[in-house]
């Protein structure tokens, strides 16, 4: 009998209340990191050691599970391990608490770790500094609304949605992750940076995620992008005033917890 089957078989492994927290994190956002789910508790557990042995005890009692995915780059055994919930941790999740799964990113795996790591490291950011993190599935639900938004041509679907509680009020974002694969112009029918853009300027303009969503707020909208060089393109594309898209800058193959909270507590500064 192997130990994975000794631990599984054991009625006594349940997760911890730090452990549920690592699971709603995870049904938040997506799939995670060892690094930034240490990092959500770093307030009440301070020892890595443990937080890891323990992400490795869930994993083989079948709560969690290391996407494949995450082995399909270079020097993959130089980076944390990547964690997501399987259907028995998503089943036990919801006995304590309402799933998100549905507001989770989707698409592309690789893009899609990106865009949830963004937001794991901002909704940090945000609690360590007093402020309340809204998630999507919060939003939507205040008019059941879907996160693409009708436009006059087709529709726009953010990365992701959130809003942040601060003192003078609420703010809402659209998160946009550019990694360097779509053109920064085109002049076929797909997606580009120039479309984007044109996309959002008709949101903010027509104040459309007011209506769809249901948010008296004013939206913002956050680009993050791997390269200086592909930040120097977007801005080329944007007017002296238009004070609703910001950026930041993450020059990595692989999210660093260290490096995207900086990048959050940039952006949540502004």
């Amino acid at each position: 009998m192997t130990r994975t089957t000794i631990i599984a078989n054991q009625p006594h492994l349940r997760p911890t209340a730090r452990e549920l927290r690592w699971f709603v994190h995870i049904d938040r956002h997506g799939p995670q990191s060892s690094e930034f789910l240490y990092e959500l508790t770093k307030d009440t557990h301070r020892c890595k050691d443990t937080a890891l042995r323990r992400l490795l005890a869930l994993r083989e009692a079948g709560y969690t599970c290391l996407p494949r995915q995450q082995r399909q780059i270079a020097r993959a055994d130089f980076h944390p391990y990547v964690y997501d919930l399987t259907a028995k941790g998503f089943e036990y999740l919801s006995y304590y608490h309402q799933l998100e799964r549905h507001a989770r990113p989707t698409g592309h795996w690789w893009h899609g770790f990106w865009v949830s790591a963004v937001t794991s490291a901002t909704e940090i950011q945000a609690t360590r500094t007093d402020l309340e993190y809204v998630p999507a599935a919060r939003i939507l639900a205040i008019k059941q609304a879907t996160l693409g938004m009708p436009l006059s041509k087709g529709q726009l679907i953010p990365d992701q949605l959130f809003a942040i509680k601060y003192p003078d009020g609420y703010r809402a974002f659209a998160l946009e992750v550019d990694r360097g694969t779509e053109p920064v112009q085109s002049s076929a029918a797909r997606k580009s940076l120039q479309r984007s853009v044109e996309q959002y300027r008709e949101v903010l303009r027509g104040r459309l995620h007011q209506r769809h969503y249901g948010l008296k707020s004013n939206l913002i909208v956050l680009w993050v992008f791997q390269s200086r060089a592909r930040e120097r393109q977007f801005r080329e594309l944007l007017r002296p005033d238009e004070a609703a898209f910001r950026t930041a800058v993450v020059e990595m193959e692989f999210p660093s917890v260290g490096v995207t909270l900086d990048a959050a507590k940039f952006l949540l500064s502004i």
